[in-house]
């Protein structure tokens, strides 16, 4: 089970007092946008086995959003940083390259 720190409120608790969001820093098209690209925004995400940037919502404690940076394989959390942020931050990158050094940030 995860266990997630609300970077918000400060409270760690495992995951079923937190509700998921989906993947993290998506670019949103809105109505002047193609067809193609608001169907890749509403249907295409990834689903990679590894390091995974996602949104949750605290549910049941503050009810603010926030994104969480995790190993999908091994449910390793890097880290919680709130939901304003534009890109992961440098300090959980940099704790993410110290235990996964192959891995590369995707664009």
């Amino acid at each position: 089970m995860l266990t997630l720190t609300c970077p918000c409120c400060g409270i760690t608790a495992e995951e079923t007092e937190f509700a998921p969001g989906g993947e993290a820093h998506l670019k949103r098209f809105g109505p002047d946008s193609s067809d193609a690209d608001f169907e890749g925004y509403l249907f295409a995400r990834k689903n990679p086995k590894g390091v995974h940037f996602e949104r949750w919502r605290h549910a049941y404690g503050c009810g603010k959003w926030f994104m969480a940076a995790r190993c999908t394989a091994t449910l390793e959390v890097f880290g919680t940083y709130a939901a304003q942020t534009t890109k992961p931050p440098a300090d959980i990158v940099k704790k993410i390259k110290a235990k996964r050094p192959e891995w590369e940030p995707q664009a």
